[in-house]
């Protein structure tokens, strides 16, 4: 049989046949051994080949193989830094939630994840959250950033999860497609999603004040079906994201701005840091680069792992 994983809680995965049946499957056990680095080596999106068993007259299904993805998208573990985890597979679009403040989402943050997205084909449009909340210093840094990805070529939308502003935007940009929502916790995933589709009533929390960080209250991804022929992947909150199994000499491509000006460097394996006659350095000089993603790559060549997960630079 064959299915579509619309949920993954560790050893047990939820899935999906064709005629719209689901089944609880587990792993075959020599299937965590193909030499898969990843903490889970079936993620939520993924379509499998299935077989039934039934033990105590209860009637499950064993993985025994993965279609091949058209995409995915992963980020370090969080306790094994040498693995992946694979957030999602599948995807044609991922909406990346970003709040000013309350709780703030940096640059380096939302850097990493275009350039993890970029380097595994995966559409990205940035909401900008909380729309209705901001004073005039923070409505300004919305347009700021807005202009800065747009410029580079990403769709940018500013809405209100509160109040709807622009969700007819996105429900359109939606329908026919998978779409994942992902961001820092306290963002407004689940409350986005909440009016989007409201039968599926997610649980939202408030975010903790104590630190200012939002609570998790996705604990593992989800895929649900909408009324409006659409399906969405819900995602713990991420509260910091490191990129994984990148060369340095490719990170740049994965910064739309920079691969555009790469063949009017000096030399062709330029990494745009002191050599000679580069031309990411001479758009940065002109202000034609935004200087915070500069910095996120050179965080990101640096490997300063610590930046992800606290995001303290001015």
């Amino acid at each position: 049989m064959i299915g579509t994983v619309y949920k993954s809680t560790g050893s047990w995965y939820t899935v999906k046949t064709m005629n719209g049946k689901f089944y609880e499957c587990r792993i075959k056990g020599k299937f965590r051994l193909q030499g898969i680095k990843s903490t889970n080596p079936i993620a939520v999106g993924d379509k499998v080949q299935f077989e039934l068993e039934t033990k105590n007259n209860k009637e499950t299904g064993v993985i025994n193989r993965i279609e091949e993805r058209t995409n995915y998208i992963v980020r370090k573990s969080v306790n094994l830094s040498k693995q992946t985890h694979i957030i999602a597979a599948n995807i044609d679009q991922v909406f990346l939630l970003i709040t000013i403040d309350n709780p703030p989402t940096f640059t380096s943050f939302i850097d990493r994840f275009l350039v993890t997205a970029e380097a595994y084909s995966v559409k990205t449009i940035l909401l900008f959250n909380k729309i209705d909340t901001y004073d005039t210093e923070a409505l300004l840094e919305v347009k700021y950033l807005s202009n800065m990805y747009r410029k580079i070529g990403y769709e940018c939308i500013e809405i209100s999860a509160k109040t709807g502003q622009n969700i007819d935007k996105v429900k359109a940009l939606m329908m026919d497609k998978v779409s994942m929502f992902s961001g820092h916790s306290g963002v407004g995933k689940s409350t986005l999603v909440n009016i989007i589709e409201p039968s599926l009533n997610l649980k939202t929390k408030t975010i903790s004040e104590q630190h200012m960080q939002g609570q998790h209250t996705t604990t593992f991804a989800e895929m649900f079906d909408l009324s409006f022929n659409a399906k969405i992947i819900d995602t713990p909150g991420i509260k910091g994201f490191g990129v994984v199994d990148m060369e340095k000499e490719e990170v740049g491509d994965y910064f739309p701005e920079f691969f555009a000006l790469k063949q009017y460097c000096k030399f062709n394996n330029c990494l745009h840091l002191k050599e000679p006659k580069c031309a990411v350095k001479l758009a940065l000089e002109n202000d034609e680069i935004s200087y915070s993603r500069y910095r996120s790559y050179l965080q990101i060549l640096e490997g300063e792992d610590e930046h992800y997960r606290t995001d303290n630079w001015d």
